[in-house]
């Protein structure tokens, strides 16, 4: 549904299609048309890959990889300097960027935030092994999510009046696109509040909208792309339930949005005009803090954060969203990102500074395969967070 008039005009009346000077951010059930950058959409298992998570370390941050087997199980395989630094959100409970897709696989590319600094990093991959190919500015303050689509790639700055800019890929380098920078008018502070900070961006599966999630606003924005990637001046703003964090595609024009205040999920259609329409009522899971959401086949998993939980939902051969299992899985961690390699499900846990790996039966119900040790946990505000996988 969309915005009411007299919310939108007031959000609307700070846009500006200016962005940031650059510096420093200091510290005072699948459906037919699915797409999946992440290669999750299918249980083929037998083929090796790698999983990467983001240290977002203040001094320096790291991006450690892992070769993963066929059996799911992750291994120590390196760990890569970004070139860039670590950064946080105000407040934050545990997960110190607030946001989902911080860490971005595409195309055999890694796109890595360093929100301490402002910055992209451009990573090559080649199995386990990542080679520095660009460091750029992000178009804004504090970056926290990337979302890359084709030749297209936009990065969601919190900081400040938060902002989207939008990237030509090309040869494994980025290009700013002009006239691709949109503020979302948040009025925050550098760094934002943890609760005012936006959430996610992506671009809808027939690359026609970039989408980005807030979470105090309770909306989501959806901005037309131009012909050369350059974005409607002014977005559509639709209500998109109780503090909406992390989202996914389930068809290519129908999506599931995690309502982080109220412990549920909700299902809604992008309308020709960018406009989200709820389909039925939100889930609740009866857990705490879901944010995160990734899809693993026909199933849909969430991270609820306050109760170190993975959740599981699907969409029925109705149409209708349901909750599979209220607790899938048991992470005892502080559940924040999660990503898919070859139909098995990993999950970041930022307390506890691991990574755990689950197989996903049939009926998705998860089976604990793997864990890795050794990661920052979050701490003093700042921890870890960001993970993908090839």
């Amino acid at each position: 549904m969309k915005l009411s008039i007299a919310l939108a005009a007031a959000l609307l009346a700070g846009l500006t299609s200016v962005g940031s000077i650059p510096g420093t951010a200091f510290a005072d059930g699948g459906g037919p048309g699915y797409h999946d950058d992440r290669k999750g959409g299918d249980h083929q298992y037998g083929e090796e890959g790698a999983v990467f998570v983001q240290t977002n370390k203040a001094e320096g941050n790291t991006v450690k990889v892992y070769d993963r087997d066929e059996d799911g199980r992750l291994t120590k395989a390196g760990e890569y300097e970004t070139g860039g630094l670590g950064g946080f959100t105000i407040g934050a409970p545990l997960d110190a960027l607030a946001s989902q897709g911080s860490l971005t696989y595409h195309k055999g590319l890694l796109f890595t935030v360093n929100a301490g600094s402002n910055t992209v990093t451009v990573f090559g991959v080649e199995g386990t092994k990542l080679h520095k190919l660009q460091v750029i500015w992000s178009g804004g303050l504090l970056p926290v999510s990337i979302a890359a689509r084709g030749d297209l790639v936009y990065v969601l700055n919190a900081g400040g009046e938060g902002s989207v800019q939008g990237f030509e890929l090309h040869k494994g380098r980025l290009s700013r696109i002009e006239d691709a920078n949109r503020s979302l008018g948040l009025h925050n502070g550098n760094p934002p509040a943890f609760g005012t900070a936006p959430a996610q961006v992506k671009i809808d599966p027939d690359s026609e909208f970039v989408l980005v999630s807030t979470k105090a606003a309770n909306v989501m924005f959806s901005y037309e792309i131009g012909r050369h990637g350059e974005l409607a001046r002014n977005p559509v703003i639709s209500d998109a339930g109780n503090t909406p964090f992390g989202f996914t595609f389930d068809t290519d024009d129908t999506l599931l949005v995690t309502e982080s205040g109220a412990n549920a999920v909700s299902r809604f259609e992008l309308e020709e005009d960018g406009a989200l329409d709820q389909i039925g009522p939100s889930v609740p899971n009866g857990q705490q803090a879901t944010c995160w959401i990734q899809r693993v086949g026909d199933y849909f998993y969430v991270a609820n954060a306050g109760t170190s939980t993975i959740s599981s939902y699907r969409v029925n051969d109705h149409g209708k969203l349901e909750l599979v299992e209220a607790v899938a899985a048991d992470t005892g961690g502080g559940s924040i990102d999660m990503t898919t390699s070859d139909g098995f499900l990993y999950v970041q846990n930022a307390t506890a500074g691991n990574v755990q790996g689950y197989e996903v039966h049939e009926d998705g119900s998860l089976k604990l395969v793997t864990t890795v040790e050794g990661l920052p946990k979050f701490t003093d505000g700042i921890g870890m967070e960001g993970i993908a996988a090839s």
